[in-house]
C-alpha cells in the first residue's frame, strides 16, 4: 500500500500540487487521468523520487520513504517508465534487461519476458536499444524491464505518448495481461479510455488536487462528461 500525506509542490512559484492525500492499495490497477497540467506527471515522479515534494510524505507498506532517492525505492521494488523510453547506443536489449533485472539473468530468461511483452526474442534479443526501434517496440522493451526487475510497485507515465496505433492495440493487450507479469500494483498515468476501461480504480485530477477517486465505474462517467479522457477510434 502507498500512502501520500500533505503533498505539496512548486515550481518557479507556480503551485503545482496542492495538499494531496491519496491512498493506492495493493496489488491493483490503478490510473490516474485529467487535463494537461493538472500535475499528474509531477505527482508520479514525486511516488517514485524523481522529484521531492515541498511539503508531505510518502509512505510505502508503512514505511517513510519521503527522503529516499530513486534507487533506494527501486530497491524496495519501485519501477518507473518515462514517456520517451530513454535509447543506448552500443547496449543491446539483452543487456537493458540484465541491468535492470540485477541479478543473473540468462539468455532463456530474456527471451521469455520479451515474449511475455509480444516481442520475437530472437529478433529483438542482440537489438542495440537505439533509434533503429519504433516508439511501439520501445515501450514494450521498457516494460519488459520494469517486469523483469519483479516490481512490486510500476508507474508507467503516458505509456501512449508517442506510438501508432496498431503499437497502441497491442500496448492494451499487454497491459491487460499485466498481472502475469508484474505481481503487485500498475500506477498507469493516462488520458486514453481504453487504458481507463481496464483499471481497477480510477484517479481524477484536475488543478493539482485530487478531485475524484474510486471504481472505474464511478469514476468514468464524471471524466467523460469533463472531458478530460482523450478518446482513440479505431
Amino acid at each position: 500500500m502507498l500512502e501520500l500525506k500533505n503533498i505539496c509542490f512548486k515550481r518557479d512559484n507556480k503551485e503545482i500540487l496542492n495538499n494531496i492525500n491519496l491512498t493506492i492499495d495493493s496489488d491493483k490497477f490503478v490510473v490516474i487521468t485529467g487535463p494537461n497540467g493538472s500535475g499528474k506527471s509531477t505527482l508520479a515522479k514525486i511516488i517514485m523520487g524523481i522529484e521531492k515534494p515541498d511539503k508531505g510524505q510518502v509512505i510505502l507498506k508503512g514505511q517513510d520513504i519521503t527522503n529516499l532517492d530513486i534507487n533506494e525505492r527501486a530497491k524496495l521494488g519501485m519501477g518507473f517508465a518515462f514517456q520517451q523510453p530513454v535509447k543506448f547506443k552500443g547496449i543491446t536489449v539483452y543487456d537493458i534487461l540484465k541491468l535492470a533485472a540485477e541479478k543473473d539473468l540468462n539468455r532463456r530468461e530474456a527471451c521469455d519476458i520479451l515474449s511475455k511483452v509480444g516481442l520475437c526474442a530472437k529478433e529483438y534479443i542482440d537489438r542495440e536499444v537505439n533509434s533503429s526501434l519504433s516508439g511501439g517496440e520501445l515501450k514494450r522493451i521498457e516494460i519488459a524491464s520494469v517486469a523483469v526487475r519483479g516490481s512490486q510497485f510500476a508507474i508507467f507515465d503516458e505509456p501512449e505518448a508517442g506510438i501508432d496505433l496498431w503499437s497502441f492495440q497491442s500496448l492494451i493487450k499487454i497491459f491487460e495481461d499485466m498481472r502475469k507479469i508484474i505481481k503487485g500494483t500498475t500506477l498507469i498515468i493516462s488520458h486514453q479510455e481504453r487504458i481507463l476501461n481496464i483499471a481497477d480504480d480510477v484517479i481524477l485530477m484536475k488543478n493539482g488536487k485530487i478531485e475524484n477517486k474510486g471504481k472505474k465505474e464511478e469514476v468514468l462517467k464524471e471524466v467523460f462528461e469533463s472531458n478530460t479522457c482523450s478518446k482513440l477510434k479505431e
